[in-house]
Parts: structure tokens; sequence; C-alpha cells
């Protein structure tokens, strides 16, 4: 057993990470040790990341026990930037956390700060500065690179910046030079948000936490006229909207709600999520009541103004999109469905249903597209098994065991070669050779062989597929 974290206290009289758990039990028997739950710990620092929402959209995962914010044009809303890492600090301790933070003009910077040394704000062009008597390993090296480094004497990131570059590059790779860039704020390095940006949002900070949902409604209902007001201005429509409710104990709800068509209009917005808070009554868990509600458009597309006729009847794409959009909001985006066609050569897989997602899908006259006259109107879901016979490897049954009744072939057409996509492992769906065949009695079956022979299989399978009408 080793340790793999550190409070404050432990860091303070020697132990470290990695150490035994035993030899750390020698250098002070009255070590308290508790499990390691890593599962528990990334739900943990996910929950966290939600709740710093409350600062920035632009939030990334640092690992398993950090974050990045990009608070660029954010920390004027909080009085500059140290007023923005005292607010923090603050609020995580109120809330029992521990942490510590940094803020410079690099992502890189600021990870080096904050994890071996101790300046809260990094003006720029102090980075070399800051830098300089720092360990090699704030470059966030890999652990063999940094102990290559202290073997021959580069401890600390001034002796890098004082080395000659070409060399350094020569020894110890690229990478240690990138990292070095890095840090330094010469090469950018873009952070990647755990959740997308939403494209329009706004928000509700409150003097008095809320508990009462009708209030909550009614405070998302103004949101969604300001959110209008954005959305008109740019010519778009929501398709995809999320209502953020800040906990006043840290913890944070997302409930999103999907729009069947470009919708702007405030009481339809504040309509599907009335439906929305309802399906989750039960797990949304008020407590002491929420300070911040933000209302955030994720998905958005044009929207082009539309004027009704002279008779007053509305779009008829209107009703239905209502319809959808209630019947969704209370159970779910996957409760309705619609037949659908797939992208697959594959009988079984070109077509079936998927959920209601646009209107207009819906409302789109249908495509003229009549059946191949080679295929039945009754396909099976799934091929079921027969035994059959041919006069020859490649050619037409004559003769197949179906549900335990024999046929004889009377006439028999084809083959029809299909095969799979080429982006599906073809050892799982190999070439099919499909015959449209006609028994003695006048029944007209669609069967296929599975394997070329001698190629794929050297006994190939036979299938009935399908039945003509």
């Amino acid at each position: 057993m080793r340790l793999v974290a550190l409070d404050t206290l432990a860091e303070r009289i020697g132990l470290k990470r990695g150490q035994g758990a035993a030899e750390a039990r020698a250098m002070c028997p009255s070590l308290d040790v508790i499990a390691a739950d890593p599962a528990a710990d990334q739900a943990f620092l996910e929950a966290l990341a939600d709740w710093c929402d409350r600062y920035t959209p632009l939030v990334a995962l640092d690992g398993k026990d950090g974050l990045f914010l990009d608070i660029t044009g954010c920390a004027h809303l909080h009085g500059g930037e140290k007023a923005f890492v005292s607010d923090v600090l603050s609020r995580l301790f109120s809330l029992g956390v521990e942490a510590r933070a940094t803020v410079s003009s690099a992502a890189g910077l600021s990870w080096a700060a904050v994890r071996h040394g101790n300046v809260a704000v990094i003006a720029p062009g102090d980075a070399d500065r800051v830098l300089a008597p720092l360990p090699v390993a704030a470059l966030r090296l890999p652990a063999e690179t940094a102990a290559a480094l202290e073997r021959v004497g580069l401890k600390q990131v001034g002796d890098l910046l004082e080395a000659p570059r070409a060399p350094l590059a020569r020894r110890f790779g690229s990478f240690l030079l990138l990292r070095l860039d890095q840090a330094r704020g010469e090469v950018d390095e873009p952070l990647s948000p755990r959740l997308p940006v939403p494209s329009f949002s706004s928000e509700r900070r409150l003097a008095e936490p809320l508990q009462d949902e009708e209030y909550i409604l009614e405070l998302t209902r103004h949101l969604a006229k300001e959110v209008r007001a954005l959305l008109e201005r740019h010519g778009e429509g929501g398709r995809l909207f999320e209502l953020l409710l800040f906990r006043v104990d840290g913890r944070v709800f997302r409930v999103r709600a999907h729009a069947a068509v470009a919708l702007n209009d405030a009481d339809r917005i504040a309509a599907l999520f009335r439906e929305r808070l309802q399906a989750v009554h039960d797990d949304l868990d008020a407590g002491y009541g929420f300070e911040i509600l933000r209302l955030s458009v994720i998905r958005s597309e044009r929207l082009d103004p539309t004027q009704e006729d002279f008779s007053g009847v509305p779009d008829e794409s209107q009703p239905l999109a209502a319809f959808v959009d209630k019947v969704s909001a209370r159970f779910g985006p996957d409760c309705l469905m619609q037949a659908a066609l797939f992208e697959s050569h594959l009988p079984e897989r070109a077509g079936g249903f998927a959920p209601v997602r646009d209107v207009a899908a819906v409302l789109a006259p249908a495509v003229d597209r009549a059946l191949p006259e080679n295929r039945p109107l009754r396909i099976f879901a799934h091929p079921e098994r027969v035994e059959a016979t041919a006069e020859v490897p490649e050619g037409a049954p004559r003769s197949f065991n179906w549900r335990k009744t024999q046929y004889r072939v009377a006439r028999a057409e084809g083959p029809e070669r299909i095969a799979a996509e080429w982006w599906i492992d073809g050892e799982n769906h190999p070439t099919r050779d499909y015959f449209r065949v006609e028994d003695q009695e006048g029944r007209r079956f669609w069967l296929f062989r599975e394997g070329l022979y001698g190629r794929e299989t050297a006994s190939p399978r036979w299938f009935m597929h399908g039945v003509f009408a």
C-alpha cells in the first residue's frame, strides 16, 4: 500500500506521494490513512468543474486533481485577477475544499506556479523570473526526462533558460523545448473545454436563494426573453437549451431541453423547461436554494422570419412541433420514433426507426422511391438459417429446407452480390449472393448465400431473408 494523495499537514511532516504506508506510519504513528477511491475522486473533480462554470464556461480537467479555467474577459467581472483568485479560493474553502490557484497568460506557466511555486498572479513579462527557481518537473515533463536532466545537473528551469537550445533538443528531444516555450507563453496551448461552449446565454445572480419551482420557472421565462433578443439579433433559433441551477452548497444541476424546430419564443422555451422540471422533479433537490440560474443555447441554427397569410392559419409544423416538444420534454427524447433510412448496403441495416429530432423531416414529402423489383415487401429483421443444395457451389439452390419444410425450386434468378460497408469488419459480415427463387407451387422467396466459395469460406451458409407477396 502506497500514498497517492496528501493533505497540507502530511506534506509538512515530510511524507511523499508514492511512499509506502508502513514507512509513513513509522514516521508518524498517528497518521490517518483512508482507502483511495479514484472513481469518487473523478466524480468530485467533475462536480468542482461544474461549480467553476459560475466564472467561465471554458473549464478543462487537468489530470486527477486540477482544473484549467480560461478567464479571458471574465476577471474584471470579479474586481480583477487578484480579487478573482481570492473569491475562488474563499468560496472553495467555505465548501471544505483546500486549493491553490494561479493566474497567468499561459496554461503551462499557471500549472508550474500553482504546483511548484506560490504566486497568485503573474504579470506579463514575469514568466522567466517565476520559472527560474522552479524544478524541471514544473514543465510537465515525463519522469524519465526530468530524472535525466537532474543527472546532468540541470535541476531548475533557470538552468534550461541559460543553456543552448540545440544541444538540449539533440539530447533530450524537442518535447522539452516545446514544454519550455509553452510555460514561457511563446507557444500557444489552447484548452479543450470538457463541455460544449454555449452559443448564447443569460444568467441571473440572486440576492436570496430560490427554492420554489414556480419562481424558478418564472425566472427562466425572463432569461428566455433575454436569450430571445440575442437569437433575434443573429437571426437564429435554438434547438438545444440548457438550464444551469447553482445550489448554494456548490452542487450544480444541468437540465436540457430539445426543440423539434428552431425556436426563439420565450414562452415556448419556458414551457419546455416546465415539462422537464416536472419530469426530473424527484431528482432536483433544491436544498437551501439556488443562487445562480443560467439559460444557455447549446445548439442553434438559422431561423428566417415567417409571416402568416390573411387567413391567420399558422404553419402546420407549429402544432406538431409543440406536441413533440412537450412529449419529449416529459418522457425523454427517445419516446417518439419515426421511420428512417440508414447508410448501409445490408438490407436489415438499411432502414429502421429513429427518434423524432426534427419536425421538418417528419413533414417533408416522401421521396418518390419505388422498391426495386428484385426486393420483397417483407424482409426479416434477422435472416433465418436454411439448409440448401445447389448443382454447383456458386449456383442457385435447387432445393432448401426452411422451418422444417422442404421446398423444391422451379425457377431462380441471381445472384445479386451485396457486400458490407468498408468500415465494417469483413469477417463478421461476409459477402452475400442473393437469389430470387420460386418453388413448384408458385411461392417466391429471397435467399442468400453467405461467403464467397473458395475465397472467404470453404462451406458457404444459406439464409432466408424475405418472402415476396
